[in-house]
């Protein structure tokens, strides 16, 4: 008996006991492993296609409801717009009931002026230079000018071909 127990110590004996063990070990987990993988792979595949048809199926109306509430914002970003310009067309329309600010107005947009007051207009020499457009275009006859807009428009239409 004092052989086996000192064998029962050795080290050896103690490492190949532990290699056992740890071969028992990993051999029954493994085993767990491969019937819990083949066990859940079917249950796994039929979830993964309930949740991709729920997918698919929710997928379209979503985008409706989407789009849907995309429209409805804008459409009320148009009438709230709507709204604002009829309130400046009835203030418009209430100022316009008003003598005063017609005559005001006609003064200020048709150059009116009351019995007894005199109108100036100023001549701005630099708006005259603005409007015409060419230098020296003023001093031809107006037959030359409109035929050499005709010829630079042809010019342009043989440059975009």
């Amino acid at each position: 008996m004092a052989g086996k127990d000192r064998d029962r110590f050795s080290t050896a004996t103690r490492l190949r006991l532990l290699g056992e063990q740890t071969a028992a070990r990993v051999y029954r987990s493994q085993n767990r492993r491969q019937a819990r993988r083949s066990r859940l792979t079917g249950r796994a595949a039929f979830l993964a296609l309930v949740v991709c048809s729920l997918v698919l199926a929710l997928a379209y109306p979503m985008r409706q409801y989407v789009s849907q509430r995309d429209e409805i914002a804008e459409q009320e970003r148009l009438s709230q717009q709507a709204e604002r310009r009829t309130e400046e067309l009835r203030d418009e329309k209430a100022r316009l009931q008003d003598d005063a600010y017609i005559m005001r107005l006609a003064r200020q947009h048709l150059h009116y002026v009351l019995p007894g007051e005199t109108g100036y207009t100023v001549a701005d020499p630099d708006a005259a230079k603005d409007r015409r457009g060419e230098p020296g275009a003023s001093d031809r006859p107006w037959h030359a000018n409109l035929w050499d807009g005709v010829d630079s428009a042809d010019r342009d239409a043989g440059d975009r071909d």
